[in-house]
């Protein structure tokens, strides 16, 4: 058995995910009680539900706005029940896209081949405006990190491609005692 294969045996039995909506139309939406126009929520429940042991514990909509996405990322941190936490939406280049801006900073590692494999996956789906999106993940204390689009088909993409499929290594390795 391959070292990585080995990792992913040793990682957890059970992963719990928080998902972060990003987009101040759906955050209004949350404050006026209307019903809820995000499609990206339901999407990953659907996903994650086809893959025993991965569970959505949480889902939150936040606006565009740094200081309530970092809010958010406190909040998540200080869950010790969560072991990943994506944010999607923000991660483009309009200046209302400010994910990126909030959260780079906070990262102590960056896992680089995963914004690059997921430019790489888009192109193969949208052809060259992929390399717009700003996708990245890292590390904060024993939390894994993704930034991802605002658009479903994105948030499937790496969810499906990379993420679930590496979920279980990734927390092998952040959370080692070594």
């Amino acid at each position: 058995m391959k070292v990585h294969e080995q990792h992913k045996k040793k990682g957890p039995d059970i992963v719990n995910l928080a998902l972060v909506i990003v987009s101040t139309s759906k955050f209004n939406e949350s404050k006026e009680m209307k019903i809820s126009s995000d499609k990206t929520i339901p999407l990953v429940q659907q996903i994650l539900d086809q893959n025993p042991g991965i569970f959505l514990t949480s889902s939150e909509i936040v606006s565009d706005n740094q200081v309530q996405i970092v809010e958010m990322l406190e909040r998540l941190l200080n869950d010790s029940s969560l072991h990943a936490i994506v944010f999607s939406g923000g991660t483009g280049l309009t200046p209302k896209d400010v994910t990126y801006e909030a959260i780079k900073p906070l990262l102590e590692k960056t896992i680089d081949g995963f914004g690059e494999l997921f430019r790489y996956l888009s192109y193969k789906d949208i052809g060259p405006s992929s390399m717009l999106s700003r996708a990245l993940a890292g590390k904060i204390k024993n939390k894994a990190i993704f930034l991802l689009p605002g658009s479903p088909n994105a948030v499937k993409l790496a969810l499906n491609k990379l993420i679930l499929p590496e979920i279980k290594h990734v927390i092998y390795m952040i959370t080692k005692k070594e």
